[in-house]
């Protein structure tokens, strides 16, 4: 892997537009696939409206690529669009349905693609969650099986949301390190090791 996994606490399209500008940057990417996937049973469009706004701001086209459930990522024609971005943003609030979405599917595999290409990989909110693996389960603060991009580390997206109690009991079901990840702020792993931005809090030593 040459490119970059950026883990990116929250607000897609609208709280990280220094850092999503210096992502695209190192890519070289002048265009980025958007896949709304966590979000197929919420709004799906609306997260594309922003990421078009998103992308005005940051002179870069956006690609919105509607895999919404599972059949869609077995699609080849979509995997293919992955395949040959340098930039792909994974956006939307169902960590689990993304996890199940794309587990073990071609546009799963496109996604290696990208990074072994030196392209980046971003994934915002409970999106970030499901790259890792363990996996945080948004709906109770437990850890499941997520897709492994990232292995050994576990992220609570939107930290600055949770009770100091759900965090408490969630940090005590860990048995890895975990990394809270306020709106704003990202956990960056790349070949040489860990870059952390903004405010994150890290439990743990990172493998």
């Amino acid at each position: 892997m040459t490119g970059t996994i950026a883990l990116v606490g929250g607000g897609p399209f609208a709280a990280n537009d220094e850092l999503d500008a210096r992502l695209l940057a190192d890519a070289g990417a002048r265009r980025v696939v958007v896949l709304p996937t966590a979000d197929a049973f919420e709004q799906p469009e609306a997260l594309v409206d922003a990421a078009t706004q998103w992308g005005a701001r940051l002179g870069v086209e956006v690609a919105p690529l509607m895999v919404l459930q599972r059949h869609d990522a077995e699609d080849e024609a979509a995997a293919t669009t992955v395949r040959e971005a340098r930039a792909v943003w994974l956006v939307g609030d169902s960590s689990m349905h993304l996890r199940s979405t794309l587990k073990e599917t071609p546009v799963y595999a496109a996604l290696g693609a990208v990074l072994d290409a030196g392209g980046v990989v971003a994934a915002v909110g409970p999106s970030a969650a499901a790259l890792c693996d363990p996996m945080l389960d948004q709906r109770g603060g437990a850890f499941t099986l997520g897709l492994g991009m990232v292995r050994g580390v576990a992220v609570i997206p939107g930290a600055e949301s949770w009770s100091e109690e759900r965090r408490s009991r969630t940090l005590a079901l860990a048995d890895v390190p975990v990394v809270e990840l306020p709106t704003g702020s990202a956990l960056l792993r790349r070949d040489d090791g860990w870059e952390l931005v903004g405010a994150p809090v890290v439990h743990g030593e990172l493998p």
